[in-house]
């Protein structure tokens, strides 16, 4: 873990607008633990990690993330509700009271890169005001050698300032806190919130519109993973759907869980360095690779401890339903060297739908896969205390709309042409509800989703015969090795068909509601793959 303990180089940030900092560079992961610790900012948990509190924000913060409005973005990025456009002169004096704002401070900076396809590599460096942050990126982002660090020169930087608080009367930005890109000068700015996954889900931004605009790449928010015959699997889902635990599989190694790029030469490689996971309800039954993972050199955020000890109680979500842990994959037994995979033939995009509509698998056409994509549904079963048990259907363009600055019509035809090209199979995965909708159903099991997934990777599906959806189209398989066949068609598990019917075209309705923002952009083929009801 300590593997460039003895380097020495020292730097300065004056390029930057930082003046006479103590410049902490390159700490290990244990000097960056033990500094936590002694500063008061974090403790360690009973399995060696460290265990810190992001304070006011433990998530992102959608509306204050901007994206400055310049010569190289204004043509290009979709702006609206998700692309908040931000003036140039804006940030320029916003930037000056930040880096003025760590000057004559003790901060800590990291030299790292993104993509670990080596024609898709992206250096960048991260200035944070914690040591915890740091240590983030460390797990997050790919990790030089000593002699890579000996020549290195950022492309990017990222700059973390939770300490300091913007005033919205002269900064331009909503309020206090701000996660900021600006493509020309080619820095992240984040300030006033101390939430991690700023820091990740910028660089993730960043490269959602560098790689389809300049590098011809399609960037993912999948989780991937490779067979022993070297064939690609992609996972898209969203939170809830089962991406991290259905790509976890003990038969295929893990190139990624969150972040990657599909290339021109056909291979798909993870952004990241490590992983950054939910923990809420955790055990090791359920997801034995994250529990394992959680050790010296991971971080656990916003998590409570059992009383009188330093045990985590996950099930606790007296801070945030949306506890974390980060660690380096190399964390996971199971993983894919260089976590770059060749030949994709399988994409499944998993649902949980709430509704009991759609079933536990189909295969997709090119046009419905396109525009399912687009779409990203799952469907959120509301919260008991709310007294709503009604679901509550989640679009969200791309399985993540709040990381995308194009609009999402450019990753799908992106998408579609590269199905094309490698003659991949797309799956839509439903890990929601049979046999009725939440509250009358039952979730499907995990054994069948599993079973079901393994087939479609095999092939076992290939000779089966299909039928078509009434409503949305898709094509049903009517056997499945492992699978009860009753189950495959889920008008065949409500009790009262002619409430399916009714309810399937109200979900319908839903998608095509949905879908009309985008109808515009839509090429003939796409529009083709929506709902026929």
């Amino acid at each position: 873990m300590d593997n460039y303990a003895l380097f020495t180089k020292s730097i300065s940030l004056k390029e930057l607008g930082i003046e006479n900092a103590k410049i902490q560079y390159q700490l290990t992961p244990n000097e960056l633990h033990d500094i936590t610790i002694q500063s008061g900012q974090g403790v360690e948990n009973s399995t060696g990690a460290l265990a810190i509190n992001t304070g006011e924000f433990t998530g992102r913060s959608p509306q204050d993330r901007f994206i400055v409005k310049d010569s190289i973005t204004e043509d290009k990025v979709w702006w609206g509700k998700v692309n908040i456009p931000f003036e140039p002169t804006a940030f320029d004096a916003l930037y000056k009271k930040v880096t003025a704002y760590l000057s004559n401070k003790e901060i800590f900076v990291r030299d790292s890169y993104v993509c670990a396809d080596t024609n898709y590599r992206l250096n960048v460096r991260v200035v944070t005001e914690t040591a915890w942050a740091n240590l983030f990126c460390h797990n997050m982002f790919l990790r030089l050698t000593n002699q890579e660090l000996e020549n290195f020169t950022p492309e990017w930087t990222v700059i973390c300032a939770p300490g300091f608080i913007a005033d919205p009367a002269i900064d331009g930005t909503r309020q206090g806190n701000f996660a900021i890109l600006d493509f020309t000068k080619k820095i992240a700015l984040i300030g006033g919130t101390g939430y991690t996954g700023e820091m990740k889900k910028g660089i993730f931004s960043a490269l959602n519109f560098i790689l389809p605009v300049f590098k011809n790449t399609l960037p993912m928010h999948c989780s991937a993973n490779v067979g022993e015959d070297g064939d690609t699997a992609i996972f898209f889902g969203l939170s809830g759907t089962g991406k991290t635990t259905l790509s976890a599989d003990p038969a295929r190694k893990l190139i990624g869980d969150d972040e990657h790029g599909w290339t021109n030469e056909n291979t798909v490689f993870n952004f990241e360095g490590g992983c950054y996971a939910k923990v809420i309800n955790l055990t090791e039954e359920n997801e034995p690779d994250i529990f394992r993972a959680i050790k010296k050199g991971a971080i656990l955020e916003n998590v409570v401890f059992k009383a009188g000890t330093n045990e985590v109680d996950f099930e606790d979500v007296s801070i945030t339903q949306n506890t974390r842990v980060s660690y380096p994959i190399d964390h996971i037994d199971n993983i894919q060297p260089g976590s770059i995979g060749k030949n994709p033939k399988n994409i499944f995009f998993l649902t949980a739908d709430a509704y009991g509509i759609l079933p536990p698998i189909s295969k997709l056409t090119a046009g419905q896969a396109a525009y399912h994509f687009i779409s990203g549904y799952t469907a959120k079963v509301a919260g008991t205390e709310a007294g709503v048990t009604e679901p509550q259907p989640n679009f969200s363009a791309c399985f993540g709309a709040p990381f995308m600055p194009l609009h999402p019509t450019k990753y799908a035809e992106m998408l579609s042409k590269k199905m094309k090209d490698a003659n991949v199979k797309v799956w839509l995965i439903n890990t929601g509800w049979t046999g009725g909708p939440y509250g009358t159903g039952s979730r499907m099991k995990l054994k069948f989703t599993r079973a079901m997934i393994t087939a479609a990777l095999k092939g076992q599906l290939d000779a089966v015969e299909f039928i078509n959806h009434d409503v949305f189209g898709i094509a049903i398989p009517q056997s499945c090795p492992e699978v009860p066949s009753e189950i495959l068609n889920p008008r065949n598990t409500w009790k009262d068909k002619e409430l399916y019917d009714k309810k399937a075209a109200e979900l319908a309705h839903k998608f095509e509601e949905n879908f009309a923002k985008f109808k515009e952009f839509a090429n003939a083929e796409i529009m083709a793959g929506a709902p026929i009801a």
